[in-house]
């Protein structure tokens, strides 16, 4: 894992930029306004692995979200893959979170009713750039890289947890996203199904120059990124 950029610098130098967060805020009104994360300024490029670290409460989630497109800022700017994303409508981020961006989180959030090979097609179809067979394709070959060749016709209470956490990252790699954002995606898995994530994670940085982004309180998946960033107070330490 490489500091030497420092929190805010790319971790790849040279690399081309994906990510690009300048001031961004976000507070949450009331009697006693809450600042969630504060005066954020983070590069991060095409294919780079990072890890959000620091104690609980500190609004590692909350930027996270942020960089998803889930939240709005309260004030600064986020740039994702060159564009300015401040005066997107709610349907133009909707848009480019299904176009561009795959999530992964501590629970997998799968279809209880669907099939595994459902689940994994839905963003295909909701975005529409496939044909049917296509997608089934897609969908096949996704969880066949995954280690999930036979089970696709189960439903998720079938499988164990880390199989249902490998459904999802599939899941979230079906559109071939430029960024996934993982929130605490090993949190509910033993140390052989958390070794795995973590692998296929490194892996679609290293060949598929997928950037990943992952919130996480375990010190050895944060080792294997990159860089880590640190948050204290919603704020990035140097």
């Amino acid at each position: 894992m490489s500091s030497a950029n420092g929190a805010r610098g790319l971790g790849r130098p040279g690399a081309a930029l994906l990510l690009e967060a300048e001031g961004l805020t976000r507070t949450l009104p009331g009697e006693v306004p809450v600042t969630l994360v504060a005066d954020i300024d983070l590069q991060i490029a095409r294919g780079e692995f990072v890890s959000i670290v620091g104690p609980s409460g500190s609004g590692k989630s909350s930027l996270l979200y942020l960089l998803g497109l889930l939240d709005r800022p309260t004030s600064g700017r986020l740039v994702l893959d060159g564009v300015d994303t401040a005066g997107f409508s709610e349907d133009q981020l909707a848009d480019t979170r299904l176009a561009k961006l795959g999530f992964v989180f501590q629970f997998h959030f799968l279809l209880p009713e669907f099939s595994l090979l459902d689940n994994v097609a839905l963003p295909m179809r909701r975005l529409a750039r496939l044909s049917e067979a296509a997608i089934q394709a897609r969908a096949l070959a996704l969880l066949d890289q995954l280690g999930l060749k036979g089970h696709e016709h189960k439903q998720p209470h079938k499988i164990s947890g880390g199989q249902r956490q490998r459904v999802a990252l599939a899941r979230a790699l079906a559109n071939e996203p430029l960024l996934i954002l993982a929130d605490e995606p090993t949190g509910n898995l033993d140390s052989a199904s958390s070794q795995n994530v973590r692998s296929i994670l490194r892996e679609l940085c290293s060949q598929n120059q997928t950037t990943v982004i992952t919130v996480t309180h375990d010190s050895s998946f944060a080792a294997a990124a990159d860089r880590a960033i640190t948050l204290v107070d919603g704020r990035l330490q140097p």
